[in-house]
């Protein structure tokens, strides 16, 4: 049974020393992760020029094809290879409608210690509280669904059309124009307001 997108964000400390190394090992893991059936993106940015702290994040259309990228003996071997130069690891699984309210995967984020660094990097992959991802499709939902009400309201026979008939044709109509027009463009327009809550970990 398939799965709505799966975004993973990894935040990795990595030796420093050997940043020509990571900066190679980095791009061969979405090389591999490339060639797998469902794999949707990716990408990565360090702290600082001179940080050992890296943010990598990529997406893949379900939870199947993530698992099999995840399991595949070229994740394994390009795992081994980074043994040596990167420390520590971190990381997160987002799906379904949360994805709606993702930061942009672009950017540096500052750190100047461990706890910054934890700090930050939990800001980062947070979504809004609920009651504000609520208050963003209702604001993306009610002139959409007033818009269409207004629309078929002239049709000859809607009116005495049964309601669950009139449900099932407004919901089929809406959710895609939901989902790939108007939450994109709700979100974005909001995205200062959403950014602004307390981080609970």
């Amino acid at each position: 049974m398939a799965t709505d997108p799966i975004t993973v964000s990894i935040r990795r400390e990595v030796d420093p020393a050997r940043i020509s190394e990571a900066t190679a090992w980095v791009q061969t893991g979405v090389n591999l992760a490339n060639k797998y059936p469902g794999f949707l993106g990716s990408g990565w940015v360090r702290a600082g020029e001179q940080s050992q702290v890296w943010h990598m994040l990529y997406r893949f259309a379900n939870e199947q094809t993530l698992e099999a990228w995840e399991q595949s003996p070229e994740r394994s071997w390009w795992l081994s290879m980074g043994e040596g130069f990167v420390r520590s690891e971190r990381s997160r699984r987002r799906t379904g409608i949360e994805g709606w309210f993702d930061e942009p995967a672009t950017g540096s984020i500052p750190v100047t210690d461990a706890a910054a660094s934890a700090s930050h990097d939990a800001a980062v992959t947070a979504a809004p509280p609920r009651w504000k991802q609520a208050v963003t499709i209702w604001l993306g939902f009610f002139p959409v669904n007033l818009l269409f009400a207004y629309v078929v309201a002239p049709v000859p026979g809607w009116g005495e059309l049964p309601i669950w008939v009139r449900a099932l044709a407004t919901t089929l109509v809406l959710t895609p124009v939901m989902t790939y027009w108007v939450l994109p463009l709700v979100t974005r327009t909001l995205r200062p307001w959403l950014a602004r809550h307390p981080v609970v970990e």
